[in-house]
């Protein structure tokens, strides 16, 4: 028997391997795609000729072995263009709901310490888009915290693990948390932390207590400010609702 499609780290027998994720057995009988020697052309040139319910039997073997998420994300881009209007500026770049499927978009894009100024990375879940306006931010706010720019590593990383920890679901209040934004200024970075209702104070405290706690922030302050107060002030005047 002969097995296609795989590198040879990929394969392995099913007295080694019995047990792919969330303890449900693999069907190597059937989840692998395997050619008998018949399948085989003989000549100058061999030819598979693989039947297509084997073919299906491959790509259903390759979603199995994906680490499925909670929910499905989009990244979105902003860059800044004086020439069209906000929304025009914002891109909807690609959506992903595996582990697999987060680390290859973002190993894909630039770190945000290699964007330009007036640059944005925005991860929301699904169909939010990364404005005030939207019905799911509307009655919002954002935990926010300043990124020395002098750090680039440490720009990085937070944004990495802020993003690991939110499609991890590793937030008490996670069906509160709405996306993760990462703005590049001249002067600082600003990363965010959205949520969806700021009246909702036990959920805000946990999640702010959380993001300190998991991000190793120490004596870093962070502040919680309500979208519709950020909507008629701006940058430094906006009011900090909460600070940790």
């Amino acid at each position: 028997m002969v097995y296609t499609g795989f590198e040879s780290s990929g394969l392995q027998n099913a007295e080694e391997t019995e047990w792919v994720q969330y303890g449900e057995p693999i069907d190597w009988e059937h989840g692998l795609v395997a050619y008998d020697e018949g399948d085989l052309l003989k000549g100058d040139e061999q030819e598979l000729q693989p039947s297509m319910n084997r073919v299906l039997s491959l790509i259903d073997y390759e979603l199995a072995m994906k680490h499925p998420l909670e929910r499905t994300w989009t990244l979105w881009h902003w860059e800044n263009d004086r020439t069209k209007s906000w929304t025009e500026m914002l891109s909807d770049v690609t959506s992903f709901n595996t582990v697999e499927d987060f680390f290859s978009v973002y190993y894909f894009i630039k770190p945000p310490s290699n964007l330009k100024i007036y640059n944005d990375y925005m991860v929301f879940k699904e169909a939010v888009r990364p404005m005030w306006e939207d019905d799911v931010n509307k009655e919002g706010g954002r935990w926010i915290m300043l990124l020395d720019k002098a750090s680039k590593t440490f720009i990085d990383k937070m944004w990495h693990d802020l993003l690991l920890c939110m499609i991890g679901e590793c937030f008490l209040y996670s069906d509160e948390v709405c996306g993760v934004v990462i703005n590049v200024r001249n002067k600082a970075n600003k990363l965010s932390l959205w949520t969806r209702d700021s009246r909702n104070v036990q959920a805000i405290l946990s999640i702010g207590r959380q993001m300190k706690e998991l991000l190793n922030l120490g004596e870093m302050e962070i502040q919680y400010q309500v979208h519709k107060d950020a909507m008629v002030q701006h940058g430094p005047n906006v009011n900090a609702v909460y600070k940790m």
